[in-house]
């Protein structure tokens, strides 16, 4: 059974943003033991540094590293479903990819 349903999260400065999520984007995140809120964080993540932009399939999918509340440092790959973002999956950056992210955040 797939369950397809658009989650609200309110960002710290109140604005409403949509997420995607079903049972196939979840378990894309089960095998590196990200939970669907992580995701979010990393994107919504402000110091959040974007590593790249894949086209194909006629889909534009975003590959952006950001830290979670808890300070994981996580990559994630997303697209857009109308107004709503929809993670594709999410795991643990590299450790040359976290040194980045810490760089360009000044820590």
């Amino acid at each position: 059974m797939t369950c397809n349903n658009n989650v609200d999260t309110i960002t710290s400065d109140g604005a409403t943003i949509k997420f995607n999520w079903d049972d196939g984007n979840r378990s894309h995140l089960v095998p590196h033991s990200v939970t669907p809120e992580e995701a979010e964080q990393a994107i919504l993540d402000p110091h959040a540094v974007l590593l790249e932009i894949q086209t194909g399939g006629g889909e534009e999918r975003t590959k952006a590293m950001g830290m979670t509340a808890a300070g994981r440092i996580l990559t994630v790959v997303f697209t857009f479903r109308g107004e709503a973002i929809r993670p594709v999956t999410a795991y643990a950056a590299t450790i040359r990819l976290q040194g980045l992210y810490l760089k360009r955040r000044g820590a």
